[in-house]
């Protein structure tokens, strides 16, 4: 549940100031003689991150005033709504973040908890708003705690099914329809490189699709890796790099999440969500390296690297995407940890065959803030690829550019008469930060919702 409350005439909520060093004297003028004696001996300076709580008269909480940095309104509030005592609060219109509508949206996301096996401490201090802005943020607000929600928990309880459940609720509540490829069905169909990824697991492999909206209407491809834990497969990961292969599946959560937003917002475009989901396990039949599929495509496959499995159950479903000759395909994949090497574990990085749509996408990331960051389609780096059997590997030898070789593995898959965006996303956070805290993250949703929303009004 939101802790973003609709404001309702003669409701009561303490006002929250935003502030700087610069606007701290005009804001002293304004207080009691008490309250300024009170700031004066609390030493509030007004430095981003310090609060100070006014009392009135009486000893009760009148205001509160913060410290706020303006280059980074989404995150100014975002302490408040686990540090302030519970209540209602609204933002002061004296403030000097003049963006409440991500002002809001931060202190809403700083109350987020997961709590499905341990009860939260405390509830969320409560932030009033206008019905208008409630109306807009709240579809983001659910969009981002369903990617949370969904990356926190565990295999056991967020496999290959529940994926397939997840996707089934959203198609119930937006009247969509969802079907599924299971297990040997996937080999029926010619899906070969989903099978074999995930054929070692005692759950079944499978390729879920949701199909929204009217035909006549631009066709647009959401696909999410959907890898539910990484073991690694024969090319066994070590513990520390097995440790959070849950969140293989973060790919998978952003493009349910985004699909949802899509349909929620009935933007005028035929929508089809494509997740492959599977387990890389290790058992007898695991895929080995050295191997060579023939993947829906017709394009041949060595297993350099049986750790490098979500290219493979991408690359099937993204044959079968461009097959539809969409408008446009967006793929989004906890792909390469050479990405995070790169770009750190904020900034996703963003690969296209269109220039015109990375722009846009990155200048929606900004005005949202956010961010992403793109990276080339380097394609003289195709021959860190090469086979001396197959078309191609899935992985090479050299550790140099992971994220762009993923990237040109996928690109394969994409005829070049189709726009594609591709983004490789981390869906975490290693530590607690105002209104990020650890754990699984949206990344980049907004970017992309702004930006489909400007594409296709």
């Amino acid at each position: 549940m939101s802790n973003l409350i609709e404001a309702r005439r003669g409701q009561h909520a303490v006002p929250i100031e935003s502030l700087d060093a610069a606007a701290l004297p005009a804001c002293r003028k304004r207080l009691t003689a008490a309250q300024r004696h009170w700031l004066q001996a609390s030493d509030f300076n007004a430095r981003a991150g310090s609060v100070l709580l006014l009392p009135d008269a009486d000893g009760k909480l009148a205001r509160v005033l913060v410290g706020v940095d303006r280059e980074e309104p989404l995150w100014a509030l975002a302490a408040l709504a686990q540090s302030l005592p519970e209540g209602d609060y609204a933002l002061a219109a004296e403030g000097v973040l003049t963006d409440t509508r991500l002002a809001a949206l931060g202190f809403a996301l700083g109350g987020y908890r997961y709590a499905r096996y341990r009860k939260a401490p405390r509830a969320p201090a409560r932030l009033l708003v206008a019905p208008a802005l409630l109306a807009e943020l709240l579809p983001l607000l659910d969009a981002a705690t369903q990617v949370r929600d969904w990356v926190n928990a565990p295999t056991e309880d967020m496999g290959p099914a529940d994926l397939a459940a997840a996707a089934r609720a959203l198609g119930k509540m937006h009247g969509a329809k969802v079907r599924e490829w299971v297990g040997d069905e996937l080999l029926a169909d010619h899906f070969p490189t989903i099978h074999a990824v995930g054929r070692a697991s005692h759950r079944a492999p499978r390729l879920i699709e949701l199909r929204w909206g009217k035909s006549k209407h631009p066709h647009l491809v959401l696909v999410g890796k959907g890898v539910c834990f990484d073991t690694g497969g024969l090319n066994l990961k070590s513990g520390d790099g097995m440790r959070w292969m849950k969140k293989d599946m973060g790919g998978a959560a952003h493009a349910l999440a985004l699909a949802g937003l899509v349909m929620q917002a009935r933007l005028p475009v035929h929508l089809t969500l494509l997740v492959p989901a599977v387990e890389n396990a290790v058992a007898g039949n695991a895929l080995r390296p050295g191997e060579v599929i023939t993947t829906r495509s017709g394009q041949t496959v060595e297993i350099d690297n049986t750790d490098a499995e979500g290219r493979l159950i991408l690359c099937d479903a993204l044959a079968y995407a461009a097959e539809q000759e969409p408008d446009l395909i967006i793929d989004f994949a906890t792909l390469t940890g050479a990405a995070r090497v790169a770009l750190g574990p904020d900034l996703p990085a963003l690969f296209g065959n269109r220039r015109e749509l990375r722009e846009a996408v990155l200048a929606a990331g900004e005005a949202e803030h956010d961010p992403l960051w793109s990276l080339p389609l380097w394609r003289p780096y195709r021959r860190m690829l090469d086979s001396y059997l197959a078309d191609f590997a899935n992985s090479g030898a050299s550790r140099h550019a992971g994220a762009i070789t993923a990237a040109l593995y996928l690109e394969r898959f994409v005829p070049d008469t189709t726009s594609w965006l591709h983004v490789d996303v981390y869906a975490w956070n290693d530590s607690d930060r105002p209104g990020r805290p650890r754990g699984g993250e949206a990344q980049s949703l907004r970017a992309f919702f702004a930006f489909l929303r400007q594409r296709y009004a």
